[in-house]
């Protein structure tokens, strides 16, 4: 009834454009960030778009998403630190800026999640699947908490395990296999279910049982190429079939 294969033990989500509607928000506090760097730069600098978003920063860790974003414009900043204030023009500081914009927005107009996604969620549950949450968001356990599920979650991997524990960002796989051993579980026996181009191509690297692509800004055949073995445009659509 949940449309996974047999052998299935566990579910591991992505959070952001998931299970919640904050990959918008996220998109929002990143083109403002970026595009205020850019023109600040170069007034004649394209601006950040869409695409840009799900290329070079969708579901990668924060400093990575500007180090690449930046990359493919020709632009390498210094590092900095974790402790730069949001004006500094090095990886750290941009990245303290997009984070303060996404709170203050969070903060502003809270937690929507996926309706389809929440119910898909709670089959899971009372399917007996453990479910774990791997977002490379260091928000994750506010986002949660907000968004109301944290009772549907046995495990989640974010941004501060990602650091704690000096594990490598999406596509590599470490957060995903990181998740499927908190739940105590092969693999194999765990199926992905990402939005991101980066996200189904990290759970294709840690030969996840299945990748779930979950395609919510028109990217269908991009998210198969990276590695997703199905694609939906929300998770209730495994309950009824619609898989694609």
């Amino acid at each position: 009834m949940l449309g996974l294969p047999d052998g299935i033990r566990a579910c591991l989500f992505d959070m952001d454009g998931v299970l919640t509607r904050t990959a918008t928000v996220h998109m929002a506090a990143w083109k403002r960030t970026f595009d205020e760097y850019l023109r600040a730069t170069d007034p004649q600098a394209p601006p950040f778009t869409q695409l840009d978003y799900n290329r070079y920063v969708d579901g990668k860790p924060r400093a990575d998403g500007v180090r690449d974003f930046l990359a493919s414009r020709g632009i390498t900043l210094p590092e900095g630190t974790p402790d730069d204030p949001a004006d500094a023009a090095t990886v750290h500081g941009i990245g303290r800026r997009k984070n303060e914009l996404l709170l203050t927005e969070l903060a502003e107009h809270g937690v929507e999640v996926y309706p389809g996604s929440m119910a898909y969620l709670r089959a899971a549950k009372d399917a007996g699947l453990a479910t774990a949450v791997v977002t490379a968001s260091a928000n994750g356990e506010q986002v949660v908490a907000a968004g109301g599920f944290a009772d549907l979650i046995d495990a989640r991997v974010d941004g501060v395990v990602t650091a704690r524990e000096g594990l490598r960002g999406k596509p590599a796989p470490d957060t995903f296999l990181a998740g499927a051993r908190a739940l105590g579980v092969a693999p194999a026996e765990a199926a992905v279910f990402e939005d991101a181009l980066a996200g189904v191509a990290a759970g294709r690297a840690g030969a996840f049982g299945l990748v779930v692509g979950v395609d919510r800004v028109g990217q269908g055949e991009a998210l198969r190429e990276h590695g997703a073995d199905v694609v939906v445009t929300d998770l209730d659509q495994l309950l009824n079939g619609g898989a694609r």
